[in-house]
């Protein structure tokens, strides 16, 4: 079995020395950087370039610069999606958003976790577990979440949360490690 089909299967795999997951990530940091580079005004080309690394992409999205990921093939995003300035996405196993995610600046989603054994983290084993992003989620500014996590639909992650573990649907959850708060109202939609 390879290296890509163990990390796709969420086992223990090497992800510093296989040379094929090594060529695919050169190949996401290439259009990255070619991405990152553009001139804002330049959205046509900015929009192939992502079309090109993005594995689905269901409609109308803005991906801010600069913007990072590792694969790219198993990042999948609905409609109206948008990202702020510097997402890091580590798209070792699927991230999926649904349709109108918005994202603050400075967030992290990252499938990628190591062993807690240090023998096994030196020879470069980790693993990988999928993040999925159901649709109406906004976050704040300089969330992290973390592998395997799930995040319901019309739920708000409050500015540099920590996503350690599930989060429902329809609340606004905070902290370190994000924890729900409360749920949203009626009184919140009448709020502003």
């Amino acid at each position: 079995m390879s290296e890509k089909e163990k990390m796709l299967l969420g086992m223990l795999y090497d992800a510093n020395y296989d040379s094929e997951l090594i060529s695919e990530r050169a190949r996401s940091k290439e259009i990255c950087h070619a991405f990152n580079q553009l001139l804002p005004s330049n959205s046509q080309r900015q929009k192939e370039l992502m079309e090109s690394l993005l594995g689905y992409i269901k409609g109308t999205f803005v991906i801010t610069a600069p913007f990072w990921c590792d694969y790219g093939y198993n990042i999948e995003i609905g409609d109206n999606f948008y990202t702020n300035h510097n997402c890091v996405f580590l798209d070792a196993a699927k991230i999926k958003f649904g349709d109108n995610v918005f994202i603050a600046p400075n967030c992290c989603f990252t499938t990628a976790g190591h062993p807690l054994d240090s023998e096994q983290r030196s020879k470069g084993l980790e693993f990988a577990r999928p993040i999925t992003v159901e649709s109406n989620v906004w976050f704040g500014v300089g969330v992290n979440v973390l592998p395997g996590v799930t995040i319901g639909n019309n739920t708000v992650i409050g500015a540099g949360s920590i996503v350690t573990r599930d989060i429902p649907e329809g609340v606004v959850a905070v902290g370190n490690p994000c924890k729900v708060l409360r749920e949203i109202t009626e009184a919140d939609r009448l709020k502003y």
